[in-house]
């Protein structure tokens, strides 16, 4: 009888995932880059049995406002060319046609009450997709804007690199810098660097004295010299700024999620690579241990394993696919990739082989 048990694949597109199972409920993070996307990624999955059949627990898993969650996919990084908030989606996609179970209809228009900006084709007899706005989907989002001379300095960039992520405290909501992430702030060759909102999870209590000091908080950035000459320099230049573009006040999750729900508003936000994001895409209705199950609302429960076909549940970030995009080498059903998480069942031997080959290559 064969035993079954989970891998964790992740990578920035379909022909460069690696497996990362030895990182999960670790707190280490995996470096991904491309010429589209730079950034770290952490799992946590709640009951993971590594492949030698110990079951890894998690503190993620202890923290008062995580209780129920049962996984976690953690990213911070930057899109490295300017792309407009609408089309920056995040969802899965499978590789071949679902079998969905009696009652999937429920499954269903659960999906579309927790996200009403939810897209999708489940029902496709070739590639089934279902994404959503990535700002509007993500319960747990920050967003930082870097200066221009922080972005624009190897020495700074590096340290970025070796920055603590993820974070020892849980992914909360800073949406304040929002605001130099418009359209129209994109356009100028200048960004701006506000101080850090008392809602962000990586503030400190000097984090509104200098731009340096809220840096280095989060991105063990180097005090630099001048940094206070600078500030009030950027705060000279913010008060210009304010006046072409309006301040976000969306002080909770909820805010941003039904502010953004409105295609127009996203529209309006520019991310690239001045832009900082952290996302935490935590839920509870997915249990992968003793076996994958849906869990909904009033306690009904889908047994996926009976219709999963070893389909790997297969996260994406990604561009939006528009009406005039050709097909994609890999066939996926999206626009460009920024990257994935491919969370796939495999047995005993897929596994050790796999993970014969990355020590190999490491």
């Amino acid at each position: 009888m064969f035993h079954s048990r989970l891998r964790v694949r992740v990578g920035p597109s379909m022909d460069k995932l690696v497996c990362i199972t030895d990182k999960v409920n670790s707190r280490k993070a995996h470096d991904i880059s491309s010429e589209l996307f730079e950034g770290k990624v952490a799992i946590n999955i709640k009951g993971f049995t590594n492949p030698s059949g110990e079951e890894l627990f998690a503190e993620y898993f202890d923290r008062e406002d995580r209780k129920g969650i049962t996984w976690s996919i953690q990213v911070q990084g930057r899109f490295l060319q300017p792309t407009s908030a609408d089309d920056v989606m995040f969802g899965n996609t499978f590789d071949k046609r679902l079998k969905l179970p009696w009652g999937a209809g429920v499954a269903l228009k659960f999906m579309k009450y927790v996200d009403p900006t939810l897209e999708h084709d489940l029902m496709s007899e070739t590639k089934p997709w279902a994404l959503s706005p990535l700002i509007a989907t993500m319960p747990h989002f920050v967003h930082e804007r870097i200066d221009d001379i922080f972005r624009t300095s190897p020495v700074l960039e590096h340290k970025w690199s070796e920055s603590s992520f993820p974070p020892s405290q849980s992914i909360g909501e800073d949406t304040s810098q929002l605001q130099f992430a418009t359209a129209s702030s994109n356009s100028s060759s200048s960004t701006y660097l506000t101080p850090y909102s008392s809602n962000s999870p990586f503030a400190t209590p000097s984090s509104s004295l200098s731009v340096a000091s809220s840096s280095s908080s989060h991105l063990n950035l180097p005090k630099m010299p001048g940094s206070l000459d600078c500030l009030a320099h950027l705060k000279k230049k913010n008060k210009k700024t304010k006046m072409f573009g309006r301040a976000l006040d969306l002080r909770t999750a909820g805010n941003r999620r039904s502010y953004f729900s409105n295609p127009q508003h996203r529209k309006e936000i520019v991310f690239g690579p001045e832009d900082l994001i952290t996302t935490d895409f935590c839920y509870g209705y997915l249990q992968f241990n003793p076996t994958l199950a849906l869990r909904l609302s009033g306690g009904m429960t889908f047994d996926l394993m009976k219709y999963w076909d070893r389909h790997p549940v297969r996260f994406v970030c990604c561009k939006r696919r528009k009406p005039g995009d050709g097909e994609r080498s890999d066939g996926q059903p999206t626009g460009d990739l920024y990257w994935i998480v491919s969370i796939e069942t495999a047995y005993e031997n897929d596994i050790h082989q796999e993970d014969s080959v990355t020590g190999q290559d490491k």
